[in-house]
């Protein structure tokens, strides 16, 4: 109750103070925080006076809304509520503190300011927006949505783990359970290995994913816990962690808006992807870090990918990133396929959103060009427009063309948006330590790759889309990769090689072209993998002028010794340089 009193107060007092100094705000169009903050101290939850700020930004067309520089704690009790679909993130009624909805023409201003959120609650909704700026603040969480334990010993079958006491537990019918402080549960999903030395996934390391998210266990004498897996294997000394069982928490949801530049800021712990954008443009990611909270010794950064990308127009840019320790991948940038699951009649489908991560997901729109695509060749047989639609439910979607459908259209075939596609650059940022791969590249618009050092342990680049699966639209049209600094990639089980394609063609290979021109020029190439280029389904690849030096970083364990990959592909040119 004392607690709430004081928040009630500053509330309060805050609220005359305003009622003085709307006029002047007013005119000049700049919201201050801190008026917002009289009688506030740390460790208070700040929810209730933003929302007052971000009210009166809204009634006044702020141009800029200032946070004080210091540290701001922020918890879902009074964050605002919004049901949302979130594509490759877990739907569902979220909190968010900073809600940006309909704002325009505003800079946030953080001046420094380390945002420090406790429990369920999104820091950043911005949806419906147009030129909006994020600048110069951190974001972190008391109390992290994965959780990491140190190997002490290991035998068949069996690990003992040592917990922080940040990371606190309980056990429930035999099985490891995680919580924090207010009893709230935090589930994991799966189990991987940490180099504690090179602060990177251990070298060759697999998923140990969970059924049911039970993990048998026991606490032993010593106060470790002994976790019990067929199969499973650790080296003592090195960081397990549990994964996060959802993607229920990204940093940035950017839904339906234009115009989002994030500038000079720190990612350090989210509960799901750092930047999620779907079906917005014109977006600018300058000096953002992913990587985990200095000074708590934590392994993990966030706990999916450092940013996505679905449906996008306009351009992307990444300038002077750092995406490092994440859960998934650097970037993933692709459209979404939609399945057809009943032809109704000439000019008439109902069509699906088959992945759970993409329910919800609303890209079908009157006038939208789509293509007709065979969901196991990848080959597009048809382009027709969008009359209207008729949105069922989450899954299902009734679309009425303004032309009959072409003959051979089949139940399973997949509808993607033909465009508009974003260009994309991404130049002088660094990928590496993560979980998987680097960047995942789908836009078929113009894609420039620039001096960027890459160390991860799958495919630093693949080029992927599949119709049966994940049901991501890709199929790059324009790629050169320049410059940049491979630096010891595919020491995991997530590449082939350092540049590849993963992309599902599970039919007519020797005709499919998927891909089409991609350069790959004036690279260093540092690799104790031979696997330099893996290729199927491609159309006009180019490999010259790069660099190759041979390491003994790892010991390569696998069997394939060619360094050039090539099948079912058309006009490849490979030129060979080593040092």
């Amino acid at each position: 109750m004392k607690k709430i009193a004081g928040i009630w107060l500053y509330y309060l007092v805050g609220s005359i103070l305003i009622s003085c100094s709307t006029g002047q705000q007013a005119e000049e169009k700049v919201v201050y925080l801190k008026d917002y903050l009289v009688g506030y101290q740390e460790g208070q939850d700040a929810t209730l006076a933003l929302r007052r700020a971000l009210d009166e930004c809204k009634k006044v067309k702020a141009r800029r809304l200032e946070l004080p520089a210091e540290k701001l704690y922020f918890q879902p009790d009074y964050a605002v509520e919004q049901y949302v679909f979130v594509s490759n993130n877990d739907e569902g009624l979220k909190r968010f503190a900073f809600d940006l909805t309909g704002l325009s023409d505003i800079v946030l201003e953080g001046n420094g300011a380390v945002l420090l959120f406790s429990g369920f609650v999104c820091p950043f909704l911005i949806r419906e927006a147009e030129n909006i700026e994020v600048r110069n603040l951190s974001i972190d969480y008391t109390r992290t949505f994965h959780s990491e334990g140190k190997i002490e010993a290991c035998g068949e079958g069996w690990l003992d783990v040592s917990f922080a006491s940040e990371y606190p537990y309980y056990f429930s019918n035999g099985c490891l359970h995680f919580k924090d402080n207010q009893g709230n549960k935090y589930p994991y999903s799966n189990l991987l290995e940490f180099d504690v030395e090179k602060r990177e996934p251990a070298y060759m390391v697999k998923d140990y994913w969970l059924s049911g998210g039970c993990m048998p266990a026991q606490e032993l004498k010593n106060g470790n816990v002994r976790i019990f897996k067929d199969k499973i294997k650790g080296t003592p000394g090195n960081i397990l962690v549990f994964g996060a069982a959802q993607r229920l928490i990204p940093a940035f949801t950017v839904t339906d808006s234009k115009g989002v530049r994030i500038q000079h800021v720190n990612i350090w712990h989210c509960g799901g992807m750092g930047v999620i954008a779907q079906r917005s443009g014109d977006i600018e990611l300058d000096h953002v870090q992913v990587t985990p909270s200095p000074g708590t010794g934590r392994m993990i950064s966030i706990t999916a990918d450092a940013t996505h990308f679905s449906n996008c127009y306009g351009f992307i840019r990444m300038l002077n990133c750092l995406f490092e320790n994440q859960k998934d991948d650097a970037t993933n940038i692709h459209g979404i396929y939609a399945v057809i699951d009943s032809i109704m009649g000439p000019q008439e489908l109902i069509v699906k959103l088959m992945h759970p991560a993409q329910e919800g997901f609303d890209f079908i729109r009157p006038g939208q060009q789509l293509e007709l695509v065979n969901h196991k060749s990848l080959i597009q047989y048809g382009e027709l427009s969008v009359e209207n639609v008729e949105r069922l439910n989450k899954k299902y979607t009734r679309v009425c063309l303004t032309a009959p459908l072409p003959e051979g259209t089949r139940v399973k075939d997949v509808v993607a948006a033909m465009g508009p596609y974003p260009e994309v650059l991404i130049r002088a940022c660094k990928m590496r330590n993560n979980r998987a791969r680097g960047l995942l590249l789908g836009s078929r618009g113009k894609i420039r790759i620039e001096k960027n050092y890459f160390h991860v342990p799958g495919a630093a680049i693949l080029f992927e889309g599949d119709g049966s699966y994940w049901y991501e639209q890709s199929g790059v049209r324009d790629v050169v990769i320049r410059e940049n600094v491979f630096d010891n990639c595919n020491y995991g089980i997530w590449g082939k090689a350092c540049i590849a394609v993963g992309s599902g063609i599970y039919e007519q290979r020797e005709t499919s072209r998927y891909h089409r021109k991609i350069r790959v020029e004036e690279n260093t190439f540092h690799i104790f993998d031979p696997r330099l280029v893996n290729l199927y389904g491609v159309d006009d690849f180019v490999f010259k002028g790069n660099r190759i030096i041979h390491t003994d970083a790892y010991s390569y364990q696998g069997q394939e010794q060619r360094p050039f990959v090539i099948d079912n592909c058309s006009n490849i040119f490979i030129q060979e340089t080593e040092d």
